[in-house]
């Protein structure tokens, strides 16, 4: 269960994409007091401010009806997997509004579900991690003005591993068919070759969570629909009421895709120096005049705005300078018509973000605090300089989540100054500046060919010289097996933005090395087992290789190999 923040995640919120977590912790929000001055908000402001910047409710009579007689009883969950990024900004933005529409809001920390959830959270590490989820949400609400004072902490297993909801439980199971269950899960629980049977539990779970808090809503990211839609399908053969579910749209990350935990340039960390958030943010896909899978001005539609009600684009004299939007919309036109350029863009949202991050790292900066997110998500251990392949180190993993593949944009090409068979190509991946990459293509692909398409880009090999011009990456290409060669760029599937990320079917969760080692090999071993399937589909060992939008694949070199 789960950043609607969406794609800045899994390990994550509920609300936002993910409620995974074994002792869930639920946080009960009653709403602050207005202030003496203003009038409370009637029936229909409430429900404005409860519905805005969603995507999807559903059972909006119902929403209405009970906002015209009472308060709405709401929560969202999350799961205490991954650290928390800045994705949890925009359920955390939402909750605020649920706060300021009179909502009694009850927060839910899932972490039954995500030892479940292919036991993404390990037994042991539980209750460090659910202490360590409750500081943080404490300080992020604190960090965007929301009241603690009537916040009220509970384990959700104080709950769920109770005789009652144990029965309900086995008296669920005993009417939901496996295709349903693995239906719903599908976009929440994490899919493996051999899935487990607890991942099957849990959107039953998930179900039982809203009669349990006693709730009239459930709020969550647009990829809970399907856990949403099950648990409208199946409570009544239990006897209780169907729920309200609102969903927030998924936010794009920092690399055009989902923001995960498990994906390290896609996110942000709520404890990162200012350093690193400048520098990922340089790296964020914010291509001019892109309003489209721009995780940049997603944040601020979905966390900035709703919480100040204005945004300020920062930037020099002779540039026009500081600009000042009370409206989102104006912001995004003038972003399409590039008036608004990507790094001015970038350099305000950084100012903003560190504003609300500073408080949170202060907060974490003691050493109580520091013990726990140690303790809670500790480093994995390394062998030491000179123990390899002794008794207690362990093989290093050769998998292809190690690869940093992206979708790139060729923006021109020139012909090597000192080399006939080799193009120059500026290529956009997404970052603050293109790369620039040497090809070996001049004998195989026209230069006319390659100007302005999209291609496969391996972008963590270590830059090195290429007859004097530094080549930042490769270009992945099909090549036939027989004479004459022949040789094609891997084309990655239409509607692709510069910077997503490409991965193997099955290794989508892991992060890429910061560099590959030219000594360990590590691509070369890969490599091995690129080949192009029957189907002209990019593949590793027989498995796919994808974006967010379908296969990568060649033109026609059916059966050829991947260099």
């Amino acid at each position: 269960m789960q950043p609607g923040a969406g794609r800045w995640d899994r390990g994550e919120p509920r609300g936002t994409g993910g409620y995974r977590g074994a002792r869930a912790l639920v946080m009960m929000c009653s709403c602050p007091a207005a202030a003496a001055m203003e009038p409370a908000p009637g029936p229909q402001e409430k429900y404005q401010l409860i519905t805005r910047n969603l995507q999807e409710v559903l059972g909006e009579d119902k929403l209405m009806a009970i906002l015209k007689e009472r308060e709405l009883k709401i929560y969202w969950g999350t799961a205490t997997t991954g650290k928390p990024h800045v994705a949890y900004f925009v359920p955390m933005s939402k909750i605020a509004d649920f706060l300021k529409a009179g909502c009694e809001v009850t927060i839910l920390f899932a972490d039954l579900h995500a030892y479940l959830d292919n036991m993404k959270a390990p037994w042991e590490l539980l209750e460090l991690r659910t202490r360590y989820y409750e500081h943080v949400i404490k300080a992020m609400l604190e960090s965007i003005g929301v009241p603690l004072e009537k916040l009220k902490f509970v384990r959700g297993t104080d709950y769920q591993l109770s005789k009652e909801y144990t029965l309900d439980v086995y008296r669920l199971s005993s009417v939901v068919t496996q295709h349903d269950a693995k239906k719903a899960g599908a976009e929440v629980v994490k899919q493996v070759e051999h899935p487990l049977l607890s991942g099957l539990l849990y959107p039953g779970l998930q179900a039982l969570d809203e009669e349990y808090l006693k709730v009239d809503a459930q709020f969550g990211g647009v990829d809970q629909r399907k856990i949403f839609t099950f648990a409208e399908k199946y409570l009544p053969s239990l006897g209780y009421a169907k729920r309200i579910h609102l969903m927030n749209p998924m936010v794009p990350g920092l690399t055009g895709s989902k923001m995960s935990s498990s994906e390290e340039d896609s996110k942000i960390d709520l404890l990162d120096r200012k350093e690193d958030v400048k520098k990922k943010l340089k790296k964020a896909f914010c291509e001019p005049g892109n309003v489209e899978n721009n995780g940049v001005l997603s944040f601020i539609k979905h966390v900035l705005f709703p919480l100040k009600s204005e945004f300020v684009v920062l930037r020099e004299e002779k540039w026009g300078g500081n600009k000042t939007y009370t409206a989102y919309e104006a912001l995004e036109k003038d972003f399409a018509e590039q008036v608004v350029h990507p790094g001015d863009l970038k350099n305000s949202v950084e100012v903003a973000l560190n504003k609300l991050l500073d408080p949170i790292r202060e907060k974490f900066n003691c050493p109580e605090l520091k013990k726990l997110s140690s303790a809670a998500y500790p480093t994995p251990s390394k062998a030491k300089p000179g123990e390899k392949g002794t008794k207690n180190s362990e093989p290093e993993d050769v998998v292809p989540s190690r690869l940093d593949i992206r979708v790139g944009k060729v923006l021109s090409v020139e012909k090597h100054p000192d080399a006939d068979s080799l193009y120059v190509e500026k290529i956009d991946v997404g970052e603050a500046e293109p790369r620039t990459v040497v090809s070996g293509l001049v004998h195989f692909v026209p230069k006319e060919q390659l100007q302005d398409r999209l291609v496969v880009l391996l972008c963590n090999l270590k830059p090195q010289k290429m007859r004097g011009v530094e080549s930042q990456g490769m270009v992945l290409c099909a090549s036939s097996v027989g004479e004459p060669r022949q040789v094609e760029p891997l084309d990655p599937p239409a509607g692709c933005c510069a910077g997503e990320r490409v991965y193997v079917e099955g290794y989508e969760s892991g992060e890429p090395d910061e560099e590959l080692k030219p000594k360990k090999k590590v691509f070369e071993k890969l490599q091995a087992d690129f080949r192009v399937s029957e189907d002209c589909v990019a593949q590793w060992k027989q498995r796919n290789f994808l974006t967010k939008l379908g296969t990568v694949s060649c033109k026609s070199l059916k059966g050829g190999s991947i260099s």
